[in-house]
């Protein structure tokens, strides 16, 4: 494995947006207060960020509602298609500068330059441009009812939206907020996490330059339990979507029954990953280690719990672990660099404290399990065997590089315990048996199965989960439900 200390690569992104934008205006927060965003590779202060509050969140609000509610037309009366041209110049934009913003996903989040420029900045593209083609498609149908009458449904925009996302996909979660929203003829009220504000900022100032009217789109970084609760809060706003985790689900979802706000939550998981003995081996542990390792292991669908099946387990272990130990983990501005640092302090603590767990309670550490270097928030990469369904690392969702292997016997058995967990974001399969391909797919509790395949996302693809992994929908024709409302209109044509 790389060193945790290579030298740092200069970045394109020089000069950082740092203040709030609220009804086209860029602004320092009312309290005047601001917090550090650090660089997990050197564990350096990068800038200092506008913190907002709940009096800024109020501001964004109003000046969200203000545009949304004019009767002129500024936004939800503008002519759909001009609408989708707005978002296909935003999209034009994001192209234009990807490599800064690539670099800059990289400097805030630690993730490898090779996934910011090559996956995540691609995916944020394509999500725009696909909603973009939905903005003048969206439409009602004529109902025949009983009598002299024509009645039609017509789908008008639910108003504004407040979007919170989380820190691992800075850039791609607020493209899954803005494109459908946009497209369906909301105003937005965007909280970044605090960790990665960044790129949304900046995201920001490109909506500006392709033309946005003022208040269509706002950004108040600051801290989830104040300037999120204060959005979820808040009158004027019609919608929360929310993207994190469980807990803080609960406490939104409190808190926006105060006000019958519209919800769409995508929370935690811990999603199974199950390996049949006829697999092709060599193809899944390359799917296994995407699954699980991509990101840093801070994804909401990791495939954490790896099911494998007991006549091909020590092969496969065998194999896993030594993809694993030539893992290259290092300076996320090498190109080669597979794995960067956690994205902060907090979350490699959570992550180290479950490793602990790990071996406390029996499993077998096989490799990693230990920090990387001396600074920076960097993990080996760490595959734990012999685990069982009730040890801690089995059942809660940990957020880092850490997997724990399971063996299974027979495909009744392994679909149980699959879907005895609270979760149930997603579920992956490998096979060369379509039987029990289809058989994985139907029997798991999950919002998405990847049969022979891990992690393929798609705008076109609608992405949510079961159980306490939230509800709703995000991407794809239903992405676009949450931000809609239907309206019957019934005429006498007596």
């Amino acid at each position: 494995m790389a060193t945790a200390t290579m030298p740092r690569r200069p970045t394109k992104a020089r000069k950082y947006q740092t203040k709030i934008l609220i009804g086209g205006q860029w602004r320092d927060s009312v309290s005047g207060k601001t917090f550090k965003t650090i660089d997990p590779s050197t564990e350096e202060v990068i800038t200092e960020i506008a913190m907002g509050d709940a009096a800024d969140i109020d501001l964004a609000v109003k000046a969200a509602r203000k545009t949304f509610d004019d009767r002129k037309g500024v936004w939800r009366k503008m002519d759909a298609r001009d609408r989708g041209r707005l978002m296909h110049r935003l999209a034009d934009l994001i192209e234009e500068h990807i490599d800064e913003l690539a670099e800059l996903e990289t400097l805030d989040n630690g993730k490898p330059i090779a996934e910011s420029r090559n996956v995540d900045l691609p995916l944020v593209i394509d999500c725009f441009r696909y909603y973009a083609g939905w903005a003048d498609k969206i439409q009602g149908q004529v109902v025949p009812i009983r009598g002299n009458y024509l009645c039609y449904t017509k789908k008008e925009p639910v108003g504004v939206a407040g979007q919170i996302i989380p820190w691992n996909f800075p850039l791609l979660m607020a493209a899954w907020k803005w494109g459908p929203a946009l497209a369906a003829g909301c105003v937005s009220v965007l909280k970044p996490a605090s960790s990665t504000a960044l790129t949304a900022l900046r995201l920001g100032e490109l909506a500006m330059e392709a033309g946005y009217p003022a208040g269509v789109v706002n950004v108040v970084p600051g801290r989830g339990s104040v300037a999120g609760d204060a959005l979820a809060k808040h009158p004027g706003v019609d919608k929360i979507a929310f993207t994190g985790s469980t807990e803080v689900g609960y406490g939104l979802m409190k808190i926006c029954s105060e006000t019958l706000k519209r919800l769409t939550f995508e929370l935690g998981g811990k999603s199974p990953n199950v390996i049949f003995a006829d697999a092709d081996l060599d193809t899944a542990v390359q799917g296994s280690m995407l699954g699980l390792f991509f990101n840093q292991g801070q994804c909401c669908c990791a495939g954490s719990r790896l099911f494998v099946e007991d006549k091909a387990h020590d092969e496969f272990v065998e194999k896993l672990s030594k993809k694993v130990e030539s893992r290259k983990v290092g300076d996320p501005f090498d190109p080669d660099t597979e794995q960067g640092p956690q994205v902060d302090k907090n979350q490699y603590d959570t992550i180290m404290s479950y490793i602990e767990k790990g071996n406390k309670e029996g499993a077998k550490c096989v490799t990693g399990g230990e920090r990387l270097g001396d600074k920076g928030f960097f993990i080996k990469p760490t595959i734990f065997d012999n685990v069982t369904d009730n040890m801690t690392i089995a059942r809660e969702e940990i957020f880092g590089p850490v997997l724990s292997v399971l063996k299974f016997r027979d495909i009744d058995e392994v679909i149980d315990r699959g879907n005895a967990n609270e979760y149930g974001l997603a579920a992956a399969v490998w096979t060369r048996d379509i039987g029990k391909a289809h058989a994985i797919a139907d029997g798991m509790r999950a919002g998405t199965v990847w049969v022979n395949c891990y992690d393929v996302f798609d705008a076109a693809a609608p992405f949510g989960g079961f159980k306490k992994s939230g509800f709703g929908r995000e991407l794809g024709e239903k992405g676009l439900d949450s931000y809609t409302e239907m309206k019957t209109v019934t005429i006498s044509l007596a």
